[in-house]
C-alpha cells in the first residue's frame, strides 16, 4: 500500500492509548510473576496440578485439531467441489453450529447423556461445536481455487485423490493453519462448555481459584501459563504456515471447477453432513424443545427474560459502540498512514482477541482492586473488557470498509475548507458507515454470548441471558435455563448468517 501521507498526532495519540490498554493484560503477566517471586512463581508452576492441567489441555487441542480438520474439509469439499444433493442447505447447515454457543451444546449433549463426561466428550462437544471455525475459511478457499492446475495433474494420469492431496489440500494450508489457529485460541479460552463436561482446564481453574480465594498468587500463575500457551499457539501457526507463495500473477482461470460425480458414492457422501448437523445441530434443538416442553409456561412466566435481554442488549449495544470507536483511528491510520510504527500499534490492537477472557479479565480485577479500587465491579470496567476481548472483530471490518473509501475525497474536502478532522467524520466514516455497522453487529452478537469476563467482572445484580443461563445450569435447573438458551442463539443467527455470506462475497460469490 502507498503511504498517503503522515499521521496527525492526535490520532497516534489515541492508537497508542488504546495499545497501551490492550498491552494490559500482558503486562499484568509479567508483573504478577515479577511480584511474586521466582521461588514462589517455581513452587506454583511446577507442581501435578498443573502438569495435570497441562495435560488435558494439550491433548484437547491436539486430538480435537486433527478432528475438526478432517470434518471441516470433508464438508467444505462435498459441499463445494462434488454434486452432493442440495449442497446450498448443507452449507448452510454446516454453518449453523455457530449459532449456538458453545456452553449450550454441553448442556444439550450432558441432557441427553449424563453420564458424558472427561477427554472424549470435550473432543466430541469441541468438534461439534467449533469445527465451522474452519469449515468457513477452507470453503471459501476451495472457491477460488484455479481448476486448472488440478486439470493438468489430471491429464498426466493422477487419479482424483491423488490430484486432491497433492494439488488441492497444499493450496489449503493456509485456511487450514488460520482455521485451526482460531479453534485453538477458543479451546484454551473456553469455560462453560468444559465445566458442564467435567473436564478440567487451565480456564476452568483459573475460575475456580479466582472463586475461592479472589485473585490468589495461583490463579495469576495459571493465567501466565495460559498466556504462554496461546502464544505458542500462534507461533506454530507462523511457523507451520511458512513463507512460501500461495498467489500467483494473473487471475487465473475465470471458470469454476466443474462438480465432481459422486455416483455410487451419493448415499454414503450423503450421510457425512446429514450425521454433523443430526449432532450439532439436531441435539441441540431437540434438547431445548424437550425442556421447553417440560417446562412448560411455567419457564418464561416464572423467569426474568424481559430483564436479562434488557441488560443483555444494552451492554452489547454500548460495548459495541466503545469497541469501535476505539478501533475507529487504528483503522484508519493503517490504510491512510501506513509504517512501522502503525504496524506495531496494530499488532498490539490484534493480539489481545487471542486472549482468553479470563486472563483479560483477571488482570483487570488486579488493577481495580489495587490501583483503582472504585472501579471494581462496575459497569465501566465490564465494557473496558468487553472492548478489549472484541476489538480485532472491529478493526477488520472497519480497516475494509476505510479502504474503499476514496482519499482523494478527504482532500477534496480539506480543499473546501474541511479541517483533516471534519474532512475524516463528514466523508471517509461516512462512506464506512456500512462496514462500521456490520462491525458493530459482530462485536455485540459476541458479548451476548460472553460468559466469563462477565462472570468475574459485573456488578452485583447484573443478570445477561449468558449469566442467568449459567446460573440456572449451576443449580440443574435445565428447563428453567431453556430460554435463555433459544434466546441466545436466535440472537446469534444474524452473526452466523453475515459470516456465511461474507465468506461467499470473499470468493467473489
Amino acid at each position: 500500500m502507498r503511504r498517503t501521507g503522515r499521521a496527525p498526532l492526535p490520532v497516534l495519540a489515541v492508537t497508542s492509548l488504546v495499545a497501551a490498554l490492550a498491552l494490559m493484560p500482558l503486562a499484568f503477566v509479567v508483573w504478577v510473576t515479577i511480584q511474586t517471586g521466582w521461588d514462589t512463581v517455581v513452587e506454583l508452576v511446577f507442581r501435578r496440578r498443573v502438569g495435570e492441567l497441562l495435560g488435558n489441555t494439550l491433548l484437547l487441542v491436539l486430538l480435537t485439531l486433527p478432528l475438526s480438520v478432517v470434518v471441516a474439509v470433508t464438508l467444505a469439499w462435498l459441499t463445494e467441489r462434488s454434486d452432493l444433493p442440495g449442497r446450498r442447505f448443507w452449507a448452510w447447515l454446516a454453518v449453523a453450529p455457530l449459532a449456538v454457543p458453545a456452553f449450550v451444546h454441553s448442556y444439550a449433549w450432558v441432557t441427553v447423556a449424563p453420564g458424558m463426561h472427561g477427554l472424549a466428550a470435550a473432543v466430541l462437544v469441541s468438534v461439534l461445536a467449533y469445527s465451522p471455525f474452519l469449515y468457513l475459511p477452507v470453503a471459501a478457499q476451495l472457491r477460488r481455487l484455479d481448476p486448472t492446475m488440478e486439470d493438468v495433474a489430471a491429464s498426466l494420469g493422477h487419479g482424483p485423490w491423488r490430484v486432491f492431496l497433492t494439488v488441492v489440500l497444499p493450496q489449503l494450508r493456509v485456511a487450514v493453519y488460520g482455521g485451526c489457529l482460531l479453534i485453538g485460541l477458543h479451546l484454551l479460552a473456553e469455560y462453560g462448555l468444559y465445566v458442564m463436561i467435567q473436564f478440567d482446564t487451565f480456564t476452568t481453574a483459573i475460575v475456580d481459584q479466582f472463586q475461592s480465594a479472589y485473585n490468589g498468587p495461583a490463579a495469576n500463575m495459571l493465567a501466565g501459563v495460559l498466556v504462554l500457551l496461546c502464544m505458542g499457539l500462534m507461533g506454530g501457526e507462523a511457523l507451520l504456515r511458512g513463507q512460501e507463495r500461495y498467489a500467483r500473477v494473473g487471475s487465473g482461470a475465470a471458470r469454476q471447477a466443474a462438480p465432481a460425480k459422486l455416483g455410487r458414492a451419493t448415499l454414503p457422501c450423503l450421510a457425512i453432513p446429514l450425521l454433523f448437523a443430526a449432532l450439532s445441530l439436531g441435539v441441540p434443538m431437540l434438547t431445548l424443545g424437550r425442556w421447553l416442553a417440560i417446562g412448560g409456561a411455567r419457564i418464561w412466566q416464572g423467569a426474568d427474560i424481559g430483564g436479562a435481554i434488557v441488560q443483555t442488549v444494552a451492554l452489547a449495544l454500548a460495548g459495541a459502540l466503545l469497541t469501535t470507536l476505539a478501533a475507529a483511528p487504528m483503522a484508519w491510520l493503517s490504510v491512510r498512514a501506513p509504517s512501522r510504527l502503525q504496524r506495531v500499534l496494530e499488532a498490539c490492537h490484534y493480539y489481545v482477541g487471542s486472549l482468553p477472557g479470563v486472563v483479560v479479565a483477571l488482570a483487570l480485577v488486579t488493577i481495580t482492586v489495587r490501583v483503582a479500587l472504585p472501579l471494581y465491579q462496575t459497569v465501566g470496567t465490564v465494557l473496558l473488557a468487553y472492548m478489549l476481548l472484541f476489538l480485532p472483530r472491529a478493526l477488520v471490518g472497519l480497516r475494509a470498509s476505510i479502504a474503499q473509501a476514496p482519499v482523494e475525497l478527504e482532500r477534496a474536502a480539506m480543499a473546501l475548507g474541511r479541517t483533516p478532522l471534519q474532512a475524516v467524520r463528514q466523508i471517509t466514516f461516512r462512506l464506512a458507515a456500512p462496514g462500521a455497522a456490520a462491525s458493530m453487529a459482530m462485536v455485540a452478537l459476541g458479548i451476548t454470548n460472553e460468559l466469563t469476563a462477565t462472570l468475574m467482572l459485573a456488578p452485583s445484580g447484573t443478570r445477561t441471558l449468558a449469566t442467568e443461563f449459567w446460573a440456572l445450569t449451576s443449580e440443574i435447573d435445565y428447563a428453567g435455563a431453556a430460554p435463555y438458551a433459544v434466546m441466545m442463539v436466535a440472537a446469534s443467527l444474524p452473526m452466523t448468517i453475515l459470516l456465511h455470506i461474507q465468506s461467499k462475497r470473499a470468493a467473489g460469490r
